[in-house]
């Protein structure tokens, strides 16, 4: 049977008391809610927990209602390194309380402050409802085991889920080699608390420190694996149920939380399967028997697994719960150390905790031992299964409403942005378009919005900057940057200046919505060329570039251009182009002409990017190379602005630049002479693919527009919604955009997977697509919307013109189709 909160609480130990005086003083002034004048205070202490000693407050107001809050402190005393951080605890209930639906008390106060208690402690809000003390829930029914079960499992995946950098916790904790680390700690503890005059040292557990240091995980080593919250403790009698119903209201005991490998909470939670540590009968439920209703461990893992989107375990499975183990093990120890001492917060329990800790450590070795401890595969059926429809529909839903599952479903990492991201758009970007557009059209239009700058600190401030990085190009800047070092703690960039950690698929979700204005991506620091000019550096630059030219622009203080277009030749291909680049002692002389060199007309342009040939006798693709220009060197000089379908996009565009006996240093050079094809066809990839998705976006819109303008205009006596021309037109409109967006998204998750080069020919699929259906779609727009449609008082026909442009921007349709061709007939000669 489940216990109540309430029942777990008793006088307040001897060792354990303080001030109540100076803690009900200290609760009035700083607890929201709290009687000013409380004509009754009580403190009792929970039995329940090892760890940092809880206690219960009770008061009573004038009215004579009661008010129930929870006090958790450092025990009093001399304290192992590390332990016992309240307020680290208080740091994340406060921010998932504020940002997320994971299930915590309502944090009120920290307070440091020893003079008031004698320790720092905490005060939260106390939550009335049942503890299962006995992880086989005796006297419950089959049915509620399984649903408490799944509410486990699911609220653990619901933690796992949260974006640190979201919630406002993205230095809490090393973003690496956290196994490796943990193992470190819990052995110092362990060390710590046993031998030398202290309790019996168990040599198995030594044995098995050495090893799990022989078989942490390869996967440890991966800054983006350990980039997520864990709770370190998280267990079923660490969660407390809703008083009738089978379903979590709040998680406790927060002392271990950290950032790391979430599969080691997971493995901790799963062990009442491998071991149960009470005296009497230490087998878990597979040596002993699983109680009828509680799922099988696979069927557990199944049921997280499902919930938070991670792979079946079974390569590392006898790690993580040897781990576990162990650090239980180690836990244990220390808190009969501190039972010897007189100050553990369990009382008598605490007395029986050595012989528990060995009973762990003898089971570690047994699991070891075992040839295996996982299936290979999750149970058949059983994945997927136990979500609900209410858990399908939160997660995410197509445009009709409808609950989504399968390859391309978003993590709730990438879900949170969106939502963010969404709310940016909605309050921000879109009230601010008529704004940029009425600069843009008059005499100041080569001069930058003042607002813009306010909301770029905005966008940063929301953690929603330089989202485009993929994973490999951050982790390359990083090391050329810092080496071994940890950029973040080490106070050298804000942790969000390489992005979220998001790979080319899961950006596309977030780029697709910058793509409904033609404002927006610049906001985000997200718009082309930069994003494509900083992918060049952050894959091929040298420290001193990064140093020179990318930290500025990934803090967006400057902006740059691209140079590669020539009037005079074809550039669709590249190796037509004729400026030189000269080599002549410690620099490189450069004559040319270029245009088409977007972004080199904004006032914040500072770097182009020009590419040119080095060596106009070389082998054909080997002729190439790309160099960074100053564009405040004497010699570079910009011509005009170039108009889009009469769009000059100012401030940002697209400008014929002169390049006359322009003179920059050798190391100025990008990768190397003869480079430049290699890095063009590398830059290429991931910036193809980001125009495609903004056009997914930018068609959305015009579906949107679309939409709401057939519902509120009449012709000949009806809506225009009640057309069946028009009807068939729009399910037409859905159709190509769906099927389209699938196709981005395919070429998206083989980028990722394959690289740019494996993934050509999706990648040239996606960019014939996309640009013809935006236009489809589009132009239905604008005709229904009529002469608005073609105006400038609507988006729709400057959104109409940049599609038209991507039809020849990055490589004209023909050549994307010649490689389809070519890919398509080498298959076939295979």
């Amino acid at each position: 049977m489940a216990t109540r909160a309430s029942e777990l609480q008793g006088q307040v130990a001897a060792s354990q008391r303080f001030d109540e005086a100076a803690l009900l003083r200290y609760a009035i002034a700083h607890v929201e809610g709290f009687p000013a004048s409380p004509v009754k205070f009580t403190v009792s202490q929970f039995s329940h927990g090892q760890s940092n000693p809880t206690f219960l407050l009770e008061v009573a107001g004038s009215d004579g209602t009661v008010k129930k809050y929870v006090l958790r402190k450092k025990p009093p005393g001399v304290l192992l390194e590390s332990a016992h951080a309240v307020e680290r605890e208080f740091k994340v209930i406060e921010a998932l309380g504020i940002h997320t639906s994971v299930p915590v008390p309502k944090a009120f106060c920290l307070c440091t402050d020893p003079n008031i208690i004698g320790t720092s402690f905490y005060i939260m809000e106390y939550l009335e409802g049942r503890i299962f003390l006995d992880n086989k829930l005796p006297g419950i029914s089959p049915e509620r085991r399984r649903t408490i079960y799944r509410a486990t499992a699911n609220t653990l995946a619901s933690l796992h889920k949260v974006d640190v950098d979201f919630i406002g916790l993205p230095n809490f904790g090393r973003r690496d080699h956290y196994c490796r680390r943990q193992v470190e700690r819990w052995a110092r503890q362990y060390l710590a608390s046993t031998a030398e005059g202290k309790p019996y040292r168990n040599p198995k557990m030594l044995e098995l420190i050495t090893w799990l240091k022989k078989n942490i995980p390869v996967e440890d080593s991966s800054a983006e694996r350990s980039t997520c919250l864990v709770h370190g403790d998280f267990r079923i009698d660490n969660l407390v149920f809703h008083p009738v119903e089978d379903k979590v209201i709040g998680i406790l005991d927060w002392e271990l939380s950290t950032l790391g490998n979430q599969m080691c909470d997971v493995a901790y939670s799963a062990m009442p399967y491998i071991v149960n540590v009470d005296n009497t009968t230490p087998e878990g439920f597979e040596s002993c028997g699983t109680p009828e209703g509680i799922p099988s461990l696979a069927e557990y893992l199944s049921d997280y697994c499902s919930a938070a989107g991670k792979p079946w375990p079974v390569t590392d499975w006898k790690f993580y719960m040897a781990f576990s183990l162990f650090r239980g093990a180690s836990i244990l120890a220390g808190v009969y150390r501190r039972w010897i001492l007189g100050n553990a917060s369990g009382g008598e329990r605490a007395k029986y905790t050595e012989e528990r800790a060995n009973i762990l450590i003898d089971y570690a070795w047994v699991l070891i031992n075992k040839k295996a401890v996982l299936p290979d595969q999750p149970p058949q059926g059983y994945a997927g299964s136990v979500l609900s429809q209410e858990h399908l529909s939160k997660h995410q839903t197509n445009p009709y409403g409808l609950p989504v599952q399968g390859k391309f479903v978003p993590s709730q990492k990438v879900l949170n942005l969106r939502a963010k991201l969404l709310k940016f758009m909605e309050e921000h970007i879109y009230p601010m378009e008529n704004e940029f557009y009425k600069l843009a059209q008059s005499s100041s239009r080569w001069t930058v919005h003042p607002e813009e700058e306010k909301l770029k600190e905005l966008a940063k401030g929301e953690g929603l900057w330089n989202l485009w990085i993929p994973v490999d190009s951050a982790a390359r800047a990083k090391k050329v940057l810092f080496g071994e070092k940890d950029h973040v703690s080490h106070g050298l960039w804000s942790s969000q200046i390489l992005g979220a950690g998001l790979s080319n698929l899961e950006y596309g979700y977030l780029c697709e919505i910058m793509g409904r204005s033609v404002w927006a991506p610049q906001i985000f620091n997200c718009g082309a060329p930069d994003t494509g000019n900083m992918e060049v550096l952050l894959r091929y630059g040298s420290k001193e570039q990064l140093q020179e030219w990318l930290i500025p622009l990934l803090e967006g203080k400057i902006r740059s251009g691209f140079a590669m277009t020539e009037p005079q030749v074809a550039s669709s291909d590249a190796t037509n182009i004729e400026c030189a680049i000269t080599r002549q002692g410690n620099s490189y002389i450069i004559n040319g002409k270029k245009w088409w060199t977007s972004g080199a007309m904004d006032p914040r342009c500072k770097v182009l990017i020009v590419m040119g040939k080095t060596d106009f006798t070389a082998a054909k693709h080997k002729q190439q190379s790309m160099i960074l220009v100053d564009i405040s060197t004497p010699g570079v000089n910009i011509k005009r602005p170039l108009l889009v379908f009469g769009f000059d996009d100012a401030p940002h565009g697209h400008a014929e630049v002169t390049f006359e006996n322009v003179r920059v240093p050798v190391e100025n050079i990008l990768l190397g002479e003869g480079r430049g094809f290699e890095i063009a066809q590398g830059r290429l990839g991931p910036g193809r693919l980001h125009h495609c998705m903004r056009l997914i976006g930018a068609s959305e819109r015009g579906m949107k527009l679309m939409v709401e303008r057939a519902l509120h205009r009449r012709t000949f006596g009806k809506l225009i919604a009640e057309h069946g021309s028009f009807l068939s037109d729009l399910a037409k409109c859905r159709i190509d955009l769906e099927r389209t967006r699938l196709l981005v998204l395919q070429a998206a998750d083989q980028l990722d997977r394959h690289g740019n080069k494996k993934a050509r020919g999706i990648l040239a699929m996606a960019k014939v697509a996309t640009p013809n259906m935006a236009l489809q779609v589009l132009d239905m727009a604008m005709q229904v919307h009529g002469g608005a449609g073609v105006s400038s008082d609507t988006v729709l026909s400057h959104l109409w013109a940049t599609a038209r442009t991507l039809r020849i921007a990055d490589g004209p349709d023909e050549v994307h189709l010649g490689t389809i061709a070519k890919l398509e007939l080498q298959r076939a000669r295979l």
